[in-house]
């Protein structure tokens, strides 16, 4: 896991990413829907991804497991429909952030203005969100523990062209999911060498191979899918300088 996961600068980003209102993420002249600046995408993932009225569990028992759950939002957006929520990150500054979330419902931060001129923000949890029902612990999602789950929802959000192998990660993906749980990914397939080897990227290279397709061929054979969707994100680095991505957002039915 390259070191900047544990900057104080992508600290920053990320909370402001899974937090932040519209007033403070969205920048006047700002050239994109409002939509993708209204709700933040983390909270986007889950409502758009997760039917609540398929999961196989009566609702007072339903499970979730987050995978690089990195500050928590979508974690704590799991716990409207599912009584236990197990987040998981490979960076411990992010897991120290989520458990102060979870323990106090809020965590200072700073989003920066521009050089090293900063504000600070609160990120907080919507106070209608039940937190002892969300627990965070740090993680590596290729090495997982064995004997975890199976759940009722299983979410990556823009885990996989992150991690260094993600074919252990999608192998492991059968196991954790419950038959006729859902399986909820996220990723703008950006493969990059200093995250995934290249000879271990699914997709990228051979125009004849592209990441979704090479996506589908690796469950298909486990999980069914159920919906696809594309899910706009922004990351504000400055006032004036972002950061666009378009995720490709399935739900997958476990057979």
């Amino acid at each position: 896991m390259p070191s900047l996961y544990e900057s104080r600068k992508l600290l920053g980003e990320y909370l402001h990413l899974h937090y932040a209102g519209e007033e403070a993420l969205r920048h006047p002249s700002l050239p994109v829907d409002p939509s993708i600046t209204s709700i933040p995408f983390p909270v986007r993932c889950v409502r758009g991804l997760l039917d609540p009225d398929l999961l196989p569990s009566l609702p007072e028992e339903t499970t979730a497991l987050e995978v690089g759950c990195a500050v928590g939002a979508s974690s704590f957006e799991l716990a409207r429909s599912c009584v236990r929520v197990e987040g998981s990150d490979y960076s411990e500054s992010f897991i120290t952030a989520a458990q102060r979330l979870q323990a106090e419902g809020n965590h200072p931060a700073l989003q920066t203005v521009e050089g090293f001129l900063s504000a600070p923000f609160e990120a907080m949890v919507p106070v209608d969100i039940d937190r002892s029902r969300v627990s965070f612990s740090v993680q590596d999602a290729t090495q997982l523990p064995e004997g975890i789950g199976p759940y009722d929802v299983v979410l990556a959000a823009n885990l996989i062209c992150r991690l260094p192998d993600p074919e252990a990660f999608l192998n492991r993906l059968g196991d954790l999911v419950k038959p006729g749980g859902q399986l909820l990914l996220t990723t703008p397939f950006t493969w990059l060498e200093e995250y995934t080897p290249k000879e271990r990227w699914i997709g990228g290279i051979d125009p004849d191979r592209r990441s979704e397709a090479e996506l589908m061929k690796r469950l298909g054979g486990e999980f069914r899918l159920h919906r696809r969707l594309d899910l706009p994100f922004l990351i504000r680095e400055h006032e004036r300088k972002y950061q666009l991505g378009i995720a490709l957002g399935t739900t997958w039915i476990r057979l």
